[in-house]
């Protein structure tokens, strides 16, 4: 465990040390590369009240993360919750699979700008279409992962349920789902990590306070440096997630990779 957390404390370094190296050397100008100083100053600045002014675009930094972290839980609970349901029908369903496979398919293989436009037709400019689009980008990938796990469970356990007395009905939430769980689990990082790449394109329209919508609003203006500090917000705040999903994995299928 503490050699696996020196090699990537390592890894973290060295990455810092090259990027204090190429922006050092002043091989292109600060507002292409913004060097690690000005990027902490304005963590810094983002994050406290200074000379009148509260954060960035008249809010804290933790409150634009706050904020983008609200409608990416918000869009991955939905998207979760939806694509376990219609995984279970389509993984159990023959007929059902053949009619939404295609469907999960051409959803799964749209980019988010895509369809972004028509939500805001539809649901205007405030929450509704942001939440709605995560939402959209989450639940194909474990829609796919829980109908493909459904689908590998042996015969043997359904066999064995109903010799020991299960209903027909009780197979699905005993049996099926407790046997799929470690793909839905990936299925569900997969997921998130989905919500997470999707969430500045969610925030492009309306999405001040958030963490994408600061970085759009950076971008108009060339502060590289606040864009930087925005990206590097969300890799850290993913990372965190995602270490608290692989910890939560190994927790609910103790028996992952063991024979």
């Amino acid at each position: 465990m503490f050699r696996g957390v020196g090699l990537r404390a390592a890894s973290v370094v060295l990455l810092g040390a090259i990027w204090w190296a190429v922006a050092a050397a002043h091989l292109w100008p600060e507002v292409f590369v913004p060097s690690p100083g000005s990027v902490w100053q304005q963590f810094l600045l983002t994050s406290s009240v200074h000379d009148g002014q509260r954060g960035y675009g008249g809010y804290l930094l933790s409150e634009h993360l706050l904020a983008s972290l609200r409608r990416i839980a918000l869009g991955s609970l939905y998207g979760i919750a939806g694509g376990v349901a219609l995984g279970l029908v389509v993984g159990l369903v023959p007929t059902v699979r053949a009619l939404l496979n295609p469907l999960i398919t051409f959803v799964r293989t749209l980019p988010p700008l895509a369809y972004f436009s028509l939500l805001i037709i539809w649901l205007g400019i405030d929450e509704p279409p942001k939440v709605a689009l995560l939402f959209v980008a989450a639940l194909p990938p474990v829609a796919v992962a829980t109908a493909d796990a459904v689908r590998g469970v042996h015969d043997d356990y359904l066999h064995a349920a109903r010799s020991l007395g299960a209903r027909r009905w009780q197979l699905p939430y005993r049996v099926v789902l407790p046997s799929a769980l470690p793909e839905v689990i990936t299925g569900v990082r997969v997921a998130v990590g989905v919500a997470y790449t999707t969430v500045v394109a969610a925030e492009t329209v309306n999405g001040v306070p958030g963490i994408g919508g600061m970085i759009r609003d950076a971008q108009r203006y060339n502060q590289t440096d606040v864009v930087v500090l925005g990206l590097l917000v969300i890799g850290a705040s993913g990372l965190l997630i995602d270490t608290l999903l692989q910890s939560t994995e190994r927790l609910l299928v103790p028996w992952r990779g063991k024979a």
